[in-house]
């Protein structure tokens, strides 16, 4: 036992009781002793008359420091100003070990609010601020700390915690090399071997799937032999940070807990957490298949890393393995191109394999084939309908057309993907509906940043206050992605 989250009874019990207010504080505290002897405490006390278990917890760890939900900037700087202020405070120095945080040998940016530790795709979106910043050095510090976690446990985890470790989030680490080779360089041959890795981890069972055994890991043999993936999680228990919704969510499921919480941590590792896109009826939560889809973007995620892998090698002059990835791209754009798009519909949809059929949500996962280009032009463009007509509301985009009541539905919009949206429009000469976006979405923000003073990590594109709920924790605000994006699009030409 070395880790806060294996400490058994006293764990559950202190997070189905909730008696910390937010399940993810927890696994965050500090131990003051050993917690083995932490635990030989617990077992002897724990019946006793007059046991207090939250004061046992206060006296035996040290909470977490509170998010500052207090801080605002001075109310006459613009949100440009505000953002370029934030940086230092959303800044963290290298970590030493203890609890459950990961050190990592360089600076980095937090997102905010409860997020105290370093995301993987949030980051990608807050270096797109760093850049217009002029923060080269952040960026280059941020992709060095995610190299370090490659090259010491073969993957980027969701993030630099333990209770994270068996998971990944969307693969975005080639376009953070790919942002900085714009400030420097020889940037890809000095990544290719970190790049070559993350592909492995996410390729991890290639070689063993078979029409026997069409599944392994986060790898999907498809009836044709094309191979796809899919979001997955290394372990079957409830999330330490979120123990008591998975317990109470798997008392109220049809699927058998394990099953129920792999589903669970899969869908964390998408970074969508959660959406109807990954329910088998979008009323129930409890009916959450996530591992038994091929997402459409995280394969288009992948499908960049592999070009860029290919363009790394014949950087370095090894043309026949320049060839091979290049082959292993075209391969799978293929592939997402026959079993994710819906001629009849008009639009890019996950897929089923387990049903072998199109998924019915729609949602904004479908503009990732416009961003890394692999969208024909007349997919482009029926595509860019659909978005005008049913996603575009007042605000922004929304991420699906469909409200559940989860946090990555209708009617909240979210950063990362007004920005993969209005590029992959950009990419296809769509300025104009682009444009829209843009202006709605920025308008959004400066709304509730001269509102509230804050920019919030997700907002509510179809009223007009802009606001957000929904989902397993508050509207956090600080906030990282939604800053990088709003300077990002900001100094757009």
């Amino acid at each position: 036992m070395n880790q806060l989250h294996d400490l058994g009874e006293l764990f559950e019990e202190v997070q189905l009781q909730n008696i910390l207010g937010d399940g993810k504080t927890f696994p965050d505290c500090q131990p003051k002793k050993a917690l083995e002897e932490i635990n030989r405490e617990y077992q002897n006390q724990k019946d006793t008359a007059n046991f207090d278990l939250k004061q046992f917890v206060l006296k035996n760890f040290e909470l977490p420091p509170k998010p500052n939900t207090e801080y605002h900037s001075d109310a006459s700087l613009t949100a440009v100003e505000h953002i370029n202020e934030l940086w230092s405070i959303l800044t963290r120095k290298p970590d030493q070990a203890g609890g459950s945080l990961i050190p990592l040998p360089h600076p980095y940016l937090v997102p905010g609010g409860r997020f105290r530790e370093i995301y993987y795709w949030d980051s990608y979106f807050t270096m797109l601020g760093l850049q217009v910043s002029g923060r080269a050095d952040l960026i280059q510090s941020m992709v060095d700390n995610f190299t370090y976690l490659i090259n010491t446990l073969g993957y980027i985890p969701n993030g630099n915690r333990t209770y994270y470790l068996g998971r990944s989030q969307p693969p975005f680490f080639s376009f953070m090399v790919k942002l900085l080779a714009e400030s420097k360089k020889n940037v890809l041959t000095n990544y290719l071997s970190a790049l070559e890795k993350e592909y492995q981890f996410w390729m991890r069972g290639s070689k063993e799937v078979s029409e026997q055994q069409p599944v392994l890991h986060r790898v999907v043999r498809l009836p044709d032999g094309s191979i796809l993936n899919r979001y997955w999680d290394e372990h079957a228990t409830p999330r330490p940070e979120s123990f008591k919704e998975d317990v109470e969510l798997a008392r109220h499921s049809l699927q058998k807990p394990e099953v129920l919480y792999r589903h669970l941590r899969a869908a964390a590792e998408s970074g969508w957490d959660f959406s109807s896109r990954w329910f088998k009826d979008e009323n129930l939560f409890s009916t959450i298949h996530t591992t038994e889809i091929i997402p459409v973007d995280l394969n288009c995620l992948l499908y960049h890393l592999e070009q860029l892998i290919a363009e790394g090698h014949r950087e370095s002059g090894n043309n026949s393995q320049a060839a091979l990835f290049l082959g292993s791209a075209n391969q799978r754009k293929a592939a997402i191109k026959k079993y994710c798009w819906d001629a009849t519909r008009e639009f890019f949809f996950d897929y089923d394999f387990v049903s072998q059929r199109l998924k019915n949500c729609y949602t904004l996962a479908a503009a990732f084939p416009l961003f890394v280009e692999i969208a024909s032009p007349e997919q482009a463009l029926v595509s860019q309908r659909i978005l005008q007509d049913q996603f575009l509301k007042p605000g922004g985009l929304t991420t699906t057309i469909f409200n559940s009541g989860q946090q990555w539905d209708a009617p909240n919009g979210w950063a990362p993907l007004q920005w993969i949206t209005i590029k992959g429009l950009q990419n296809y000469g769509l300025d104009e509906v682009a444009n829209k976006i843009k202006n709605a979405w920025l308008e959004t923000n400066e709304k509730v940043y001269e509102h509230t003073g804050k920019m919030t990590e997700k907002y509510d594109v179809w009223n007009s206050h802009g606001e957000a709920s929904g989902g397993e924790y508050p509207n956090q605000d600080g906030f990282g992605w939604t800053n990088g994006v709003y300077l990002a699009l900001k100094s757009m030409a």
